[in-house]
């Protein structure tokens, strides 16, 4: 079975209390099968991070993503 691991943003109430209270108005998880894993991220970069190992954890190979929607 291939595991597919992802990168979401979630914007507005979807974002964690602590998180709107400091002013984030979008956060970023990270999916796994479609399913939320860990904790939200206040920047896209420590999603990506996360996402990476999760996928050396699976030993799944990562798709590479465009430069353009790292930001």
């Amino acid at each position: 079975m291939s595991n597919q691991v992802d990168v979401a943003v979630m914007i507005g109430s979807g974002v964690p209390k602590n998180l709107r209270e400091a002013g984030q108005k979008a956060c970023w998880v990270v999916l796994v099968n479609g399913e939320q894993r860990g904790t939200a991220y206040s920047s896209r970069l420590e999603a990506e991070e996360c996402r990476e190992a999760w996928l050396a954890q699976l030993g799944a190979s990562p798709i590479a993503m465009p430069q353009a929607q790292r930001a």
